[in-house]
């Protein structure tokens, strides 16, 4: 498949067929070496995902004796942004919870759409620091009662990067974090997030949500 002119080698148009599909395929086993573990999690119903969107991502998840990786990198993205958007119906972790609010009454730019489930564990959590985020005018809380994939995994856009949290469907529990400075990948996520915020509700940040 190659040739030889002189002292030098060069391939045949048969052998860079070959050569280009060798590299294809040695690309595509890195990217399923990396995604393997998280695979059951990734947003497979999700309109327009495709696993090339990720292919560059940094993957967090649990290593032997530290499962808190996925959290302490959710807590990075939130507290290194000044906006953050996205959809999720589990409730996360108080520390990135406490996190989030603390950038939010500090201005960061918030547009989250919840479930009325994960709203409700949302305040549960702490109703009087709840009822400050909602009430800032840098920050808009949604509702939608059917989030795509909304059993398994979240959305979320920040300044330069986009990011699916990953969670176990029986406990809830944050499994994984994916996130990607790739521009298509944060394209898509901004696509599907505004149409999810189309069909979301506001919530009145008069309601009283301690009752």
């Amino acid at each position: 498949m190659d040739r030889r002119d002189g002292p030098t080698y060069a391939l045949t148009p048969l052998g860079e067929y070959v050569g280009d599909r060798f590299l294809a395929l040695r690309d595509a086993m890195e990217i399923e070496q990396k995604l393997r573990d998280v695979w059951p999690w990734l947003p497979h119903e999700m309109p327009g995902f495709s696993v090339d969107l990720f292919a560059d991502a940094v993957v967090s998840f649990p290593g032997p004796g530290y499962p808190y990786e996925p959290v302490e990198r959710l807590g990075q993205l939130i507290a290194s942004t000044s906006s953050m958007r996205g959809f999720d119906s589990i409730v996360y972790k108080s520390s990135n919870l406490e996190t989030a609010c603390r950038e939010i009454l500090n201005g960061m730019q918030f547009e989250y759409v919840f479930t009325p489930e994960s709203l409700e564990g949302t305040f549960t959590w702490n109703p009087d620091r709840m009822l400050e985020v909602v009430a800032c005018e840098n920050a808009t809380v949604l509702v939608h009662d059917h989030l795509p994939d909304g059993d398994r995994c979240g959305l979320g856009i920040v300044d330069d990067r986009a990011g699916i949290c990953c969670h176990d469907v029986k406990t809830g529990a944050l499994v994984a974090v994916i996130d990607t400075d790739a521009t298509e990948a944060r394209e898509w996520a901004i696509s599907v997030f505004d149409q999810v915020r189309k069909e979301a509700t506001p919530v009145d940040p008069t309601w009283d949500f301690t009752t």
